[in-house]
């Protein structure tokens, strides 16, 4: 494409975010490069600059620059042929399928999306499921040291139905996590605003903000303990109340509990000695409005790093104790 485009968004699009959108329809224009033309505003939403995470309307009208540049640096580079070994990994992790999607447990350390450096992620592993149908489309994410539940649409109208129930907090996640620490009270919520800041490298990283400042963008997540290893360190269940980036790390750091294994926002209380490797983070438990019209209830098992935390701090990982499963929150 060697000319400016101005492409108007369809009906079966509502919702989703920019950056899936290009993903959808320009499959072959790498992440970074995206970014660049966003952040230089050469790519516009209603003639306005734009974000990726922007959330799409149908008629809306996006400015698309030449992307022929984009095209042939990646042509050397794409792959000729679909791996069958990312389509034996993608079964590996499916929990649950049907005729509108598919549940995986991902596993910590794999990316979900692409960027500068990552390779191999699930978004660009997913084309190995088409199958000579639609590609299957992301609807939410996970950090990459993250494991847990995943949810994946077969199609563009389900991808926007599970998309605006996101936007509409109408799907429930609750999160197991081992933390460094104790917090303040057995259980509560979380309700500090958080904001994004570029940190050197160009790096885009997460910081702190109070509740009442205007620059951060309001995020709350309710926590219960589990169970406790004294004063050291304790097993929570976090359910997030909004969706703001790396929240639930953030968060527990802000009440001095930061997540075992998180190098980023941690800092040394977060790598005590003899603990084992990995982020202690699992996306154990979600409850979604399936498009069919019958909620859908997932269970993930946990992964082998989050299993070797619960045996490093004596705890057993037991679903019926109070605070463990999403039912615990429903009246909180």
């Amino acid at each position: 494409m060697s000319a400016v485009q101005q492409r108007a968004v369809a009906g079966d699009e509502a919702e989703i975010r920019l950056d899936r959108w290009f993903r959808r329809h320009f499959p072959e224009l790498p992440n970074g490069r995206l970014q660049k033309l966003l952040r230089s505003g050469q790519i516009r939403l209603d003639g306005k600059r734009t974000e990726a995470n922007a959330r799409l309307l149908p008629g809306q009208t996006i400015r698309v620059p030449p992307l022929q540049a984009a095209a042939a640096a990646t042509t050397e580079t794409a792959p000729t042929a679909i791996d069958p070994r990312d389509r034996t990994a993608l079964r590996a992790m499916i929990l649950h399928e049907d005729e509108a999607l598919l549940v995986l447990n991902k596993p910590a350390g794999l990316a979900v999306q692409g960027g500068s450096g990552t390779k191999r992620h699930v978004d660009g592993m997913l084309a190995a499921l088409a199958e000579g149908g639609e590609r299957p489309r992301l609807v939410h994410r996970l950090d990459r040291d993250t494991s847990g539940l995943l949810v994946v649409a077969k199609s563009a109208k389900t991808a926007a139905a599970l998309a605006r129930a996101f936007q509409q907090h109408r799907v429930q996640k609750l999160y197991w996590a081992l933390v460094a620490g104790l917090p303040p009270y057995a259980d509560g919520i979380i309700d500090k605003a958080l904001a994004k800041q570029t940190q050197q490298r160009g790096e885009r990283a997460i910081e702190l903000m109070q509740a009442d400042d205007e620059a951060g963008q309001k995020a709350k997540t309710r926590y219960r303990t589990i169970a406790r290893a004294g004063k050291v360190a304790a097993w929570l269940g976090l359910q997030p109340l909004s969706g703001r980036t790396h929240q639930l790390r953030v968060h527990g750091a802000l009440i001095g509990c930061p997540i075992l294994g998180d190098r980023k926002y941690g800092g040394p209380a977060a790598q005590p000695t003899g603990a084992p490797e990995g982020l202690m983070l699992h996306a154990r438990e979600l409850r979604l409005p399936h498009p069919n019209g019958r909620p859908l209830q997932m269970v993930a098992p946990l992964s082998e790093p989050m299993l070797a935390g619960f045996r490093w701090l004596g705890f057993e990982p037991d679903p019926s104790l109070p605070g463990a499963t999403l039912a615990d929150y429903q009246d909180a």
